[in-house]
């Protein structure tokens, strides 16, 4: 007898075994999909990690049935997954949920069937009952259908008297959520391709002028005289009634046997051909950049591309992976923003046709399994995405480009695993022994630090592209401005002037604002009261645009308040903004321009992005205003403008990393100007202009921001001189949050006393989702532990917590590595 380990999508610690039957003995391989029974009635999905010959000491269960007749994950993935699992503190269940697509995770459906020996007409029930019987004699149903047939919102109870009663079946089934695409097709019979024949069939519908039209818009559209091979492709049925054709007279001539109707599976993913024309022709800087990376390949496996906004960094990426392609080897770019693959992948469209996939959240689950299935198969030898790409099944592995490798979206928050895409990459690129280069214009600490470290090798690049100039920097004294009473609304007198000019100009401007809305909080101006969401204790952002409250954290929302709460007063004042109140202001200053936003609200659908970023290129839209997504690599012709809002608050955030990330984000949106022959502009606003970090930054200057920064984090122990470690407690009692936070700090200290230990804190947000949060952190030394050990040991912890009762249904969650 043969055994499978299994992993279930679940957060589960372990793989279950299962016992292979006989019947399966032959079909079952490591990285099937297998259907098998979990608990009392649930089937579920999942992959078979490994096939032994050890029983267990228990009675496993039979495996039910195996889905794929191939495997879906490979070697490469069990390893890399493994390593996830690991190092992320998190269970494999939790990471194979995460890394497969939806629609190749099948889970069972509650579904209704007829007791075969009832007979609906003999037995006393209603009227409603009888129905559901009487259709349940042709079909099996699911709960969602007999909702829908009965319109009950809630049948479980009447489905519970029927089944006591004796009358229905209750049972699992299994259901593939994947459907492949197909499309309906008609083509003419074989008999009538001869030309004799083809005339005949013409005359005698002359007395059918209907019927003899869609015979001539089908000869039109397929030239079978002239080439009979195209009749066996036919034609989409949709695009011959699209000419005004009568949809029965079509169906009359299938019924007769002159046409035919069948389907066919086509890709969900879009379809280009590639521009053989487009050459890309490097520059002598970037040739020489790109020779740098191919030698210090031949030393370092890791290398980090420096190169300043506008240096033309992706030019070298696509070349590097032409190469990589020509070689017979994959290649992997991975990209932190869905906004900025919108543009990169129209670049890439033009150069590799449908050579490469694209792999990002606003595909459908269905085209994410289609990308899965193509590069699993090969077809794909080159695939961009963002920081889910690195769970593909990859077989030959040979280049990861991880650009903008200092973003901080490549670090996956809720739910777990809570990696960060660029480390796992550097890992995953350990096992395939393939080479990584990241790419920057402002490097990370840890990246930089390696660099000097002699981990990773460095190749720079300090020119813009063409005869593109670097942008210059000015900064608006806010703080003099509102003395001297010049601000307009949100905007200095001197951001005014230049848009203006812009504008004149017929220049394009881009307005930078990292905060979502339009007021930032609502307070009663009489008692001071801030409204705040139920649920988190934050405030509630208000929304003009649809006139609500809304919480950013859990998606509460309501219609705003006409008084407050606290003490009926209706003065209530809106305090901060968003970039919804600047776009609005923008529009009362310069009411003749086409304004466009950029943020969560408005690219919730598919092809949000896409428009606003095309309507912006082809000079549509005049002035854009936008949270981080217009930071990140977008290249614009016109752009000669960019105005730069909240510096301070960026810069004075309560984290250790906020001058690293200020410094990242005003270089980075500093970059959209001037990227062409035209000088840009960039206009800082600030209450304090002379502050060591504007300086550093108007200078260019990141050697001498590193040396300043990388200072005060060794003096505090903060990363990249330290690993660090937030174990976050989460309880809808704050009281219990709070114990179980205490009781894990000291039993940790028993153990891990010569570490740095936090806490027990409240964090800044102290409640989200009705759940109260407590923090203990933990500052590990990098030379002299052994961290796996270290990690199961905080793990063990846990479960003993958990075996005291009160703290049961505490929630606790490893962050490793936290940004």
């Amino acid at each position: 007898m043969k055994y499978a380990e299994v992993i279930l999508p679940l957060p589960l610690e372990k793989a279950f075994t299962y016992s292979i039957p006989d019947e399966l003995s032959g079909k079952v391989s490591e990285g099937f999909r297998a259907v098998v029974p979990f608990g009392k009635k649930k089937i579920y999905t999942g992959i078979i990690l490994k096939i032994h010959a050890e029983a267990p000491d228990y009675s496993p269960r039979n495996i039910l049935d195996i889905i794929d007749d191939h495997p879906i994950i490979n070697e490469n993935q069990r390893v890399f997954f493994q390593w996830i699992a690991g190092y992320y503190m998190c269970t494999l269940g939790e990471v194979v949920n995460a890394a497969l697509p939806s629609a190749l995770k099948l889970s069972s459906e509650s579904f209704v069937g007829l007791n075969p020996e009832i007979n609906p007409d003999n037995i006393n029930i209603n009227d409603r009952e009888w129905e559901l019987l009487r259709t349940l004699k042709t079909n099996d149903l699911s709960i969602r259908d007999v909702s829908e047939l009965l319109s009950l919102k809630r049948p479980q109870k009447m489905l519970k008297d029927l089944s006591e009663k004796g009358y229905i079946n209750l049972f699992e089934k299994v259901k593939d959520k994947y459907r492949p695409k197909i499309i309906k097709k008609i083509r003419l019979l074989i008999e009538y391709l001869e030309e004799d024949k083809l005339k005949l069939i013409i005359n005698r519908l002359e007395s059918k002028p209907k019927q003899q039209d869609v015979l001539l818009s089908y000869l039109k559209e397929v030239p079978i005289l002239e080439n009979p091979d195209s009749n066996k492709k036919g034609i989409a049925k949709s695009t011959l009634l699209t000419d005004g054709i009568s949809p029965s007279s079509v169906k009359t001539l299938i019924k007769n046997h002159v046409f035919e109707e069948f389907v066919e599976k086509v890709s969900r993913l879009a379809s280009t051909s590639a521009n053989a024309s487009l050459d890309i022709r490097l520059s002598p800087v970037q040739e020489n950049a790109k020779s740098e990376i191919l030698k210090s390949f031949e030393s370092q496996n890791i290398t980090l591309l420096n190169g300043i906004t506008g240096s033309g960094k992706t030019e070298i990426y696509i070349e590097l992976i032409k190469a990589q392609i020509n070689r017979g080897e994959q290649a992997l770019y991975l990209l932190p923003e869905i906004a900025l693959t919108t543009q990169i992948i129209a670049r890439l469209h033009k150069i590799f046709g449908n050579d490469f996939g694209v792999y990002h959240s606003k595909y459908s689950d269905n085209e994410r399994v289609e990308v899965w299935q193509k590069v699993l198969k090969k077809e794909y030898q080159f695939v961009v995405g963002v920081r889910s790409a690195v769970f593909l099944p990859f077989e030959n592995l040979g280049l990861i480009i991880v650009d903008e490798e200092h973003e901080p979206s490549y670090k996956q928050f809720d739910p777990a695993p809570r990696y960060h895409a660029r480390d796992a990459a550097i890992y995953l690129a350990t096992i395939h022994q393939s080479k990584v280069l990241l790419g920057t214009a402002t490097p990370s600490l840890e990246s930089y630090k390696n660099v000097l470290d002699g981990k990773y090798a460095l190749v720079e690049l300090n020119e813009r592209y063409g005869a593109a100039y670097k942008p210059k920097l000015s900064f608006a004294n806010m703080s003099k401005e509102r003395k001297q009473k010049k601000l307009k609304g949100n905007f200095s007198s001197q951001l005014v002037d230049e848009i203006q000019k812009s504008l004149e100009r017929k220049d394009q401007v881009i307005i930078f604002q990292n905060r979502r809305g339009y007021a930032s909080y609502i307070a009663c101006e009489n008692c001071a009261t801030v409204l705040k969401c139920p649920n988190c204790s934050v405030s509630l952002t208000y929304h003009q645009y649809n006139n609500k409250l809304v919480c950013h954290y859990c998606g509460h929302n309501r219609t705003m308040y006409t008084d407050c709460l606290h003490c009926g007063s209706k003065e209530l004042k809106q305090v901060g903004f968003g970039t919804e109140e600047l776009e609005e202001e923008l529009k009362i200053l310069f009411p003749d321009t086409i304004v466009q936003r950029m943020d969560l609200d408005t690219t919730r659908n598919k092809y949000g992005y896409q428009k606003i970023i095309e309507e912006f290129e082809e000079g549509n839209v005049n002035i854009l205003v936008g949270t981080q997504m217009v930071s990140k690599g977008l290249d614009f012709d016109r752009v000669n403008l960019v105005g730069i809002f909240d510096t301070d608050r960026m810069i004075h955030f309560p984290d250790f990393r906020s001058h690293e990330r200020s410094y990242q984000l005003i270089t980075q949106v500093s970059g959209r100007a001037g990227r062409k022959s035209k000088n840009g502009l960039v206009i800082i606003q600030t209450n304090d202009p002379n502050q060591p970090l504007l300086k550093r930054i108007n200078h260019n200057d990141y050697r001498s921001f590193y040396q300043g920064e990388i200072l005060e984090r060794e003096k505090f122990h903060y990363p990249p001189f330290s690993r660090m470690i937030n174990i976050i407690f989460k309880h809808k009692d704050k009281k219990t949050s709070s114990q179980a936070a205490n009781f894990y700090f000291h039993e940790i200290r028993k153990q891990l006393s010569n570490q740095r230990i936090i806490g027990p804190v409240e964090p800044l947000i102290s409640k989200i989702r009705n759940l109260y949060l407590s923090e203990v952190t933990l500052k590990l030394d990098k030379q002299g532990i052994n961290l796996p050990i270290i990690k199961d040991y905080l793990k063990s912890v846990e479960k003993m917590m958990k075996s005291k009762p009160i703290f049961r249904s505490v929630s606790l969650v490893f962050d490793v590595d936290p940004i």
